[in-house]
């Protein structure tokens, strides 16, 4: 990569590819195979830094930007896409009351949140019938006194089961998105009820429930941001999360690309080593290019963030493409691979699987054309 980085960058870079090498890399098979959620590996990348990144040192983060970031989740995912996926929820969480919390949130929760004490954050937004339309959300609150009273039903949550710190949007008017606002709500909270983790195709070690309010109650100071801000809230950490998923799928196409280029060079076929064929070398040639223009496209869009700069057709681009590519390079990694890339025994199946949903949380494909084109328009209007 001809990324300039900086020295902290470079810091945070070496400390997340040492971590995902030793700690995170042993433990990936038996975290997918045995659908385990890395509780310790959590608590571990707290102690480093990893779960608040972007988070001021005030509050128990890193402070070292969304190039740094970025960085951190390419490693881990690198390692291991269903750790790396918390990690992003966390960091995103962690953000966002950052943010928009008060001085009295962010130090109850980010600082439990980036230390790992929390172990996870969630960022509960989606509904059953509520994904890609999150002003279509039917989970309410209501005011009862000095208290807001939630139900409703949030589905696909990432760490639902884990997370001390759930971040929760809620209808608290008929207003359309501006009826949305967004809640803290912590793990144990009277009515709160994790559903039965979701049988998945990848990220098996990433633990994904419904989560069911049932006349649970959280205090007034509870409210993140203003009343009826929840959209807007939503908005801005999806851009952000944006950046992550890219990232990841960055990482996952990396992963992708080191174990074919090994089989490549030792799988022996008509007598040569199958990396000297011209057909593996054009797949791996292609899986490397289109890589590099992920990564360099996810890190133009943290820079522009970190900048202070708008940066939502970029992420927007990045999470596109990148997301893209990784399904393309983990497909070109399995055949690579011939039928020992159908079986669990070599790395690529999993890396297959875990690329799929690349392209559908944080905005599907579609969904991101949508907004691309939206700025492209407004640009030239």
């Amino acid at each position: 990569m001809d990324f300039e980085l900086s020295e902290t960058q470079r810091l945070i870079q070496d400390t997340a590819r040492t971590f995902a090498r030793d700690v995170v890399a042993p433990r990936a098979r038996d975290t997918d195979r045995l659908e385990r959620f890395p509780v310790e590996t959590y608590r571990q990348m707290g102690e480093l830094g990893l779960l608040g990144v972007n988070v001021p040192p005030e509050y128990g983060g890193a402070g070292a930007g969304v190039v740094s970031y970025a960085l951190a989740v390419a490693e881990i995912s690198r390692a291991c896409c269903s750790t790396s996926v918390g990690m992003c929820v966390t960091n995103m969480c962690a953000e966002l009351i950052t943010q928009f919390g008060t001085e009295a949130q962010r130090k109850r929760y980010v600082t439990s949140l980036v230390s790992g004490e929390a172990i996870a954050g969630a960022f509960a937004l989606s509904e059953p019938h509520a994904g890609s339309d999150p002003g279509a959300g039917r989970t309410t609150a209501v005011k009862k006194g000095d208290r807001w009273v939630l139900n409703g039903t949030k589905q696909w949550i990432t760490s639902g089961a884990y997370a001390g710190v759930i971040v929760v949007w809620a209808r608290t008017s008929n207003d359309g998105n501006r009826g949305l606002s967004c809640f803290i709500v912590e793990k144990g909270t009277p009515g709160l009820v994790a559903g039965k983790p979701e049988d998945k195709m990848g990220l098996r070690g990433s633990n994904t429930v419904p989560l069911t309010f049932e006349g649970c109650e959280v205090p007034d100071e509870n409210l993140l941001g203003k009343l009826g801000d929840g959209f807007k809230l939503a908005m801005i950490a999806l851009d952000g999360g944006r950046i992550g998923i890219a990232s990841q799928a960055v990482g996952t196409a990396r992963a992708a690309i080191d174990a074919s280029v090994r089989y490549a060079k030792d799988r022996q076929a008509f007598g040569a080593a199958i990396g000297e064929f011209q057909a593996v070398r054009w797949m791996l040639a292609d899986m490397q290019t289109q890589t590099s223009a992920a990564e360099l496209l996810a890190l133009r869009a943290a820079s522009m963030k970190e900048a202070g700069r708008p940066f939502s057709r970029e992420a927007s681009m990045a999470k596109l493409f990148a997301s893209e590519v990784s399904n393309r390079v983990a497909d070109k990694a399995v055949q690579i691979h011939g039928g020992y890339g159908y079986i669990d025994e070599f790395p690529v199946e999993r890396y297959l699987r875990d690329a799929r949903v690349q392209t559908i949380y944080e905005g599907t494909s579609e969904i991101q054309r949508i907004v691309i084109a939206r700025e492209v328009l407004k640009a030239l209007g």
